[in-house]
């Protein structure tokens, strides 16, 4: 007797199981990131190592740095969404929206939710643990550096490939106003998130001022910009 034919069900078994180990990856890795940052929120980052880490998430150290090289990555995982932000907002944005608009729009809604964020006590203790730490100091600088060079290089393609761009503008000079706009841009947005901090006052008071204020900052740079 002939064994019965089973049906197709659309994907081998080699794909269902790179698939299972994707989502175990994805959970493990989650996990890891709520189990350190949580331990870095009770005890301080400088006092927690990475075998405290595996520890209480019950995995092996070298599980750990399989998904995290660092406890600075570790730390900052999750939290830093303005990495990719700015230069996404640009690369994305719709066809009728100029780049430097996008990035205007973008950057005040992100400075709105930024000083939304340290009010909160999750919020403080982040800023607390990096001005404390030179470590998460340096790799959060290095981070914005990286920031900066996403968006000079997503404003360099976006001005390249307009049609009002001139004839007569060299692709490097694109290039080194691209770099000194996403350096300029992002300057200005830390310095006003930073120099809010010691302010007092209604959170959501607080975080509208400062939104104003960036946006009309940014509109000023964007006019000067636009008349070059």
């Amino acid at each position: 007797m002939q064994d019965a034919v089973r049906p197709y069900r659309g994907g081998s078994n080699g794909d269902d199981l790179d698939r299972a180990r994707a989502e175990r990856k994805t959970q493990t890795r989650s996990e890891l990131r709520r189990v350190a940052q949580e331990l870095f929120a009770t005890r301080g980052f400088e006092a927690v190592t990475i075998a405290n880490i595996a520890a209480a998430a019950s995995v092996s150290v070298q599980t750990v740095f399989n998904h995290f090289a660092t406890k600075e990555e570790l730390f900052f995982d999750g939290r830093a969404t303005w990495i990719d932000g700015p230069a996404d907002a640009v690369r994305f944005r719709d066809a009728q929206v100029s780049a430097l608009t996008a990035l205007r729009q973008y950057l005040v809604e992100s400075v709105r939710d930024r000083v939304r964020f340290e009010a909160t006590p999750e919020g403080r203790r982040y800023t607390s643990a990096v001005e404390a730490s030179p470590a998460l100091s340096t790799r959060e600088r290095e981070l914005v550096y990286d920031a900066e060079r996403r968006l000079s290089r997503a404003l360099a393609d976006a001005w390249a490939d307009a049609p009002a761009r001139p004839a007569s503008r060299p692709s490097d000079e694109l290039s080194v106003t691209a770099e000194f706009t996403a350096a300029t841009w992002l300057a200005t947005v830390r310095v006003l998130v930073t120099a809010q901090r010691p302010l007092r006052g209604r959170q959501e008071e607080r975080a509208a001022h400062v939104a104003a204020l960036t946006d009309r900052l940014l509109r000023a740079l964007e006019r000067n910009a636009m008349s070059r």
